[in-house]
């Protein structure tokens, strides 16, 4: 069915047949050649562009063989898909990690951490989730790839505040999920939009304040 953004195929179409990575490293010298791979990539993305970025300069400055890198990225699509997802595997983990599993943190602390981990589109640990990188967000990622992100937050979302045992009142999972709909939607309207780094501050404490009074008018 057609709709303002036209068919489904013409929404597919676009995505680059070979952007998706052939496999995911599982041995610890695999893991250790993938991320000298995602080390390059980056480092010549910075200092190139996309436009002049190959793979065949990655291998080389990552010191492995080009066949190593296809091997695992058939495209220079397919390392940043494979470099995305490898990112928003760190930040699931930071999450787990430094809330969820935090020990000694009261509510606000554990929440607020929370939302800075989940929010800051400067978070220098996460180097290319840029406006670049949403320019071309089309080429590698489909609907589901965005649904399972969404899913995957979500959950690490009401794991953390599952783990806030002093907090009187645990939100409804809906609204958690409306929570991580504006904290995640707001970070990535900052990198389209780009606004000053005040008025990106202005909105992270905003988001600390707004679901922090929340809960507290729910005790």
């Amino acid at each position: 069915m057609k709709n303002g953004f036209g068919n489904s195929k013409e929404r597919l179409s676009s995505l680059n047949p070979r952007a998706k990575p052939l496999k995911r490293p599982t041995q610890a010298r695999a893991i250790f050649t993938v991320d000298a791979i995602y080390e390059a990539f980056v480092r010549i993305w910075q200092r190139d562009g996309w436009s002049r970025l190959t793979t065949r300069e990655v291998a080389l400055q990552a010191g492995v063989a080009i066949g190593t890198l296809y091997d695992y990225f058939p495209s220079k699509e397919a390392l940043l898909s494979g470099y995305i997802r490898h990112r928003l595997d760190i930040l699931l983990h930071d999450l787990d990690e430094s809330v969820v599993q935090a020990i000694d943190q009261d509510w606000p602390t554990r929440i607020k951490r929370l939302i800075r981990l989940t929010c800051d589109p400067d978070d220098q640990r996460q180097p290319l989730f840029n406006h670049a990188v949403l320019l071309i967000e089309h080429q590698i990622a489909e609907a589901k790839h965005h649904r399972r992100v969404f899913d995957e937050l979500t959950q690490k979302w009401r794991e953390a505040f599952a783990a806030c045992d002093d907090l009187p009142v645990q939100p409804s999972p809906a609204t958690i999920d409306g929570w991580v709909i504006m904290a995640w939607g707001g970070r990535r309207y900052c990198v389209t939009a780009q606004p000053a780094a005040a008025q990106t501050a202005a909105w992270l404490s905003e988001m600390e304040t707004m679901i922090c009074s929340r809960l507290t008018s729910a005790q």
